[in-house]
């Protein structure tokens, strides 16, 4: 068995506060946030009894040019945490940043009118939904779900994910709505657009760009963290929203606008 001895003196005092200053920078940073450098950002207060990695303290969208940037600051290092690998496609667990947004499901290719559009980072180890890209780059497109990516989805409440609860809208057998070039060919709305998404400690950000971009002015949002679970049985609804970790706003009123 092998054997520590424990640091004493002048090292161990170094090392403690080394690490006590790091902590101290990292909070700071994560405290900070968008709230000094992106003023209009949608603020949330910490809450302690969050998961840190999914305890928002602000989201803000902004555009520039052609290219419209999704960013989230949390308490703790974003992306840090994933769910557990289960072996199956059935009950498998999604972990989800998110920004739903007031644009209409159109902007991006789908189905006019379906329901409530939104960027979302997720990493999900049982399945991966991204069949044209490689995001571990090791020759096969099929085995990197558990890393994090972006997909554009459309949400709609759906009661049989449970009262009140949202769920990617489903795509009814024998209907064929309009979908982006990239959907993964899901029976879901979602699209797979290789967005890669970067984290850089408590920030989480995404940027997109836009056939339209003055489409967004004015565009309103929020940002949530979340699971998803895939249903056991693999059938409608298939993807339900199972646990929201924290609201920006607190009640999803998509507070933020786009300037």
């Amino acid at each position: 068995m092998t054997s520590f001895t424990p640091l004493a003196g002048p090292r161990a005092t170094a090392l403690v506060l080394g690490a006590g200053l790091a902590l101290s920078a990292f909070q700071a940073l994560a405290d900070s946030g968008h709230a000094v450098h992106q003023k209009d950002a949608v603020a949330s207060p910490a809450g302690e009894t969050i998961t840190a990695s999914f305890d928002i303290l602000a989201a803000h969208v902004h555009r520039e040019g052609r290219t419209v940037t999704f960013h989230m600051t949390t308490r703790g290092m974003a992306g840090s945490d994933t769910p557990a690998k289960t072996g199956a496609l059935g009950g498998a667990s999604v972990y989800a940043y998110v920004w739903p947004t007031s644009l209409d499901p159109s902007a991006v290719g789908f189905e006019s009118g379906t329901g409530i559009l939104a960027l979302a980072a997720t990493s999900h180890p049982d399945f991966d939904d991204t069949p044209l890209f490689d995001e571990n780059r090791d020759g096969n497109p099929a085995n990197d779900g558990g890393l994090w990516h972006s997909h554009w989805v459309v949400l709609h409440p759906n009661e049989a994910c449970g009262p009140g609860a949202l769920g990617v809208r489903d795509i009814p057998e024998g209907t064929r709505p309009a979908m982006p070039v990239t959907w993964p060919g899901l029976p879901l709305f979602i699209d797979s657009p290789g967005y890669t998404p970067l984290f850089d400690g408590p920030e989480i950000r995404v940027t997109v760009p836009l056939d339209d971009p003055d489409s967004v002015a004015g565009v309103s949002y929020d940002g949530v963290t979340s699971a998803l679970r895939v249903n056991a049985n693999i059938h409608a609804p298939l993807l339900c929203v199972t646990d929201v970790f924290d609201i920006a706003s607190g009640d999803l009123t998509l507070p933020g606008t786009v300037k």
